[in-house]
């Protein structure tokens, strides 16, 4: 009688899909709480500060017609927890892309680990930076800020926001606190954690920093180029992820990359360092949000030119690695020749060397005709 062994094997593991699907799942059950929260009057109050924007006032459009009336937005300690909210939703926003969008191309493409997670990251902000810039150029083109670029330090501080251009920022600190927990919902690796870390830093820095000090203006005119010249590397790293032999979309963004560090430059010494320095009012008071002073000049500009050389040292960094690879890549192998060696085996002498015949072996004509004779 055959005795039946018990199996040995190990329990599954939570596949990767399975943990996003469940962290999707928790996030959006607290979403839900919030929204709900909307319907019972007790409960309503508390779920207004988070779901929509606070500290708005309603003014005349123009002092000719105060009929019509329009509300503006100012920043409070409130917007946190509406950030929070919005927080929850860019997580949830994350792990449909992930899903029904990336998880299935890479199932198709088989990618190894190391391009599985580079091409989830370049997926995922390819889709946020598309979003944001022609959010941006939306935002640009119905404020005039394209048409008219002396309203970036004109009748500053702006301490007063329109609907879309705050929304914009909550938007987009949402997004950049939502990507500390993606580090560990990702499951990502130690040593790409501090290079994350140090881009997210960045851009929460100085997207607060334009938030806070009324510098909303420069900050949205300067985030749509930068956004898109960030689309372009990413889409073109895509393609290349599929085909290894896709280097056009790099081409055109190297290119677009310098440029886009001089058109912030510029921008910036234009607004703060000539701009805003000939400002009549330039006395620091919190109550009307005026920042403009030369400390709080001088350390914007220092922020801003320290990040745009940091940038290209990065860069300079990484066409220098991708010319070392391409040009290892592309110098032939130069094959040695084989040198005779002493000490052959009879059967080798007697066959000749290197394919060549020599005058003691038994089958040279020299020898052969000495025998006929």
């Amino acid at each position: 009688m055959a005795i039946r062994r018990k199996s040995t094997k190990s329990p599954p593991i939570l596949s990767h899909e399975f943990v996003l699907q469940n962290h999707a799942d928790i996030v959006s059950c607290v979403a839900m709480v919030f929204l709900l929260g909307l319907m019972f009057e007790i409960s309503a109050k508390a779920s207004i500060i988070f779901v929509t924007l606070q500290y708005n006032v309603t003014l005349p459009v123009t002092e000719e017609q105060a009929t019509e009336t329009a509300s503006f937005y100012y920043y409070g300690i409130k917007d946190l927890a509406t950030i929070f909210f919005y927080m929850l939703v860019a997580i949830i926003v994350h792990a449909i892309i992930q899903e029904y969008v990336l998880d299935k191309i890479n199932r198709r493409m088989h990618f190894s680990k190391t391009k599985h997670s580079k091409f989830n990251e370049s997926g995922q902000l390819s889709a946020f930076y598309l979003f944001s810039c022609i959010w941006g150029i939306f935002i640009l083109v119905s404020e005039n800020y394209i048409s008219d670029p002396t309203i970036l330090w004109r009748s500053y501080p702006p301490n007063l926001m329109t609907f879309q251009v705050k929304f914009f920022y909550i938007s987009q600190l949402a997004y950049w606190f939502h990507t500390f927990p993606e580090l560990y919902f990702q499951k990502t690796k130690k040593e790409d954690i501090p290079r994350q870390l140090v881009y997210i830093g960045l851009y929460l820095f100085h997207i607060a920093g334009a938030y806070l000090l009324n510098l909303n203006r420069l900050g949205l005119v300067l985030l749509v180029p930068h956004y898109f010249v960030e689309f372009l590397f990413h889409i073109s790293r895509l393609f290349y992820f599929t085909d290894e032999k896709y280097q056009k979309g790099f081409s055109l963004w190297a290119v677009l990359f310098v440029l886009g560090r001089l058109l912030t430059l510029i921008l910036s010494v234009l607004t703060v360092g000539f701009g805003l320095a000939r400002a009549e009012n330039q006395k620091l008071d919190f109550s009307t949000g005026n920042f403009n002073v030369l400390g709080v000049r001088i350390a914007v500009l220092a922020s801003i030119c320290i990040t745009q050389a940091f940038m290209m040292w990065k860069f300079i960094n990484f066409q220098l690695r991708r010319w070392r690879e391409h040009s290892t890549f592309q110098t032939p192998t130069v094959k040695k020749k084989p040198t005779v060696t002493k000490g052959r085996s009879r059967k080798g002498t007697e066959n000749g060397v290197n394919g060549t015949l020599t005058s003691n072996g038994a089958d040279s004509p020299r020898n052969r005709k000495e025998k006929s004779s």
